[in-house]
């Protein structure tokens, strides 16, 4: 009731998921490309395609044929293919593979995506109805079978450094983290206002030490909770409205359909941000909030006795500053750890770190975004469970140097003097 009573806890649960969704606009904004013109190079080796692929093109699409294949690095480095941005390659047996690669240099947004898609599919069409049947094209799109592409980058056709799906586990692991300080510095301050008020003595004489540090603990917990699913609400309203008013029907089927017959021949095509799809389509909300709950709840009983340790057994305010310090390298050490998992995944150090207390639920975070393997998800649910057991001793610990040190003052904190107070 204290932190609902707080000022600033109701402002920040405002303010805080505009912000968040202030920042995904800028993201969403400043990652659009800028390009007026996307040149794409055909590269059609057996002449399927007839050097033609539209009557009618886009202002800012550009075709060029050519009746080669040109190898990913060669059109990626090569001065003569330096001005076009896009490759498609037409293999001789698309008619019965329905397969199209479509390299890039630039990732194009997804807007110049299914346009170039949907003039693919069409000029197959056009051929397959005039050489194999004899039904009409109207006909022949009702029973056809849609084309599969397959988007590479030509610097890195393998896909190795893509690290899209990690950066999203790394964005809610800062999340845990970011909400696992704030609240753990609320019990810190909290702890060490009723100590330096001499309040703790009157609650004491009605409730153990333990009690009312594990009530002090949960309280505060709850309302972050509380507080993360106003967030979730806020940003998932924000989320739906930019999707109506920024990206309107942009994912449904005749999109593109429409969209070419609304705008003509002439007009530009719109650039959305390649973001656009991950945060809409890609990302697997239901697991991962339910893991950051969980995760967070048991970094914020781990964490959070830590700082109950420190309110509780200060003796000056200088005191309990310079052994916050510890614990703040400690949580920028966790998301040091979410970064080497995001480029190093699959490492010995980045599996340990995942079932470290200290580590887990960032680097568990990032796990969870790039996916587990078939036969190995336990490692999710024995990290968790580690995390809750450490968090389950380290909150008994922490009762101890509460019920010792709560009601001293003036004292000098030191190293040795917690040692003793654990054992005691």
């Amino acid at each position: 009731m204290e932190r609902f009573g707080n000022r600033s806890f109701k402002w920040l649960m405002i303010l805080g998921p505009l912000l968040i969704l202030g920042l995904v606009y800028l993201f969403l904004s400043s990652t659009t490309s800028t390009k007026k013109n996307w040149k794409v190079l055909i590269m059609d080796k057996n002449e399927i395609f007839d050097g033609k692929l539209t009557a009618s093109r886009p202002q800012n699409l550009s075709f060029d044929f050519i009746n080669a294949f040109v190898e990913y690095d060669d059109f990626a480095k090569d001065e003569k293919y330096k001005d076009y941005d896009l490759a498609v390659q037409i293999n001789e047996k698309i008619v019965s593979n329905k397969h199209v690669i479509i390299s890039y240099k630039e990732y194009p947004p997804e807007n110049i995506q299914r346009h170039l898609v949907y003039y693919v599919e069409r000029r197959l069409e056009e051929i397959m109805v005039e050489q194999f049947t004899d039904l009409s094209v109207s006909k022949f799109r009702d029973i056809k079978q849609s084309l599969q592409f397959n988007l590479k980058d030509a610097n890195d056709p393998r896909n190795e450094k893509s690290t899209t799906a990690s950066w999203v586990g790394f964005g809610f692991g800062i999340l845990i983290i970011l909400f696992v300080f704030m609240f753990g510095m609320t019990i810190l301050r909290s702890v060490a206002r009723e100590k330096s008020n001499r309040i703790v003595e009157v609650l004491l004489s009605s409730v153990k030490a333990r009690q009312l540090l594990t009530g002090k603990v949960l309280g505060i917990g709850f309302s972050a909770l509380i507080q993360f699913t106003a967030w979730v609400v806020i940003i998932g309203f924000g989320l739906y409205v930019f999707r109506l008013t920024l990206f309107p029907d942009m994912f449904s089927a005749g999109f593109v359909a429409d969209e070419i017959a609304k705008e003509g021949a002439q007009n530009p095509l719109s650039n959305q941000s390649p973001f656009v799809e991950l945060i809409y389509s890609q990302i697997h909300y239901t697991n991962m909030l339910i893991f950051f709950t969980l995760f967070f709840l048991g970094g914020y009983l781990f964490y959070g006795s830590f700082f109950a340790m420190i309110g509780a057994s200060m003796g000056s305010e200088s005191d309990g500053q310079q052994f916050v310090i510890p614990i703040t390298l400690l949580l920028f050490l966790a998301v040091l750890s979410g970064y080497y998992t995001v480029y190093y995944p699959g490492t010995i150090l980045s599996e340990w770190i995942g079932f470290i207390p200290f580590t887990s639920p960032m680097v568990m975070m990032v796990e969870l975004s790039n996916g587990f393997e078939d036969g190995s998800a336990w490692k999710l649910f024995l990290s968790l469970a580690i995390l809750f057991i450490s968090a389950f001793f380290m909150m008994r610990i922490a009762g101890r140097i509460y019920k010792n040190g709560i009601l001293r003052f003036n004292h000098r904190l030191k190293l040795n003097m917690l040692l003793k107070w654990t054992k005691k």
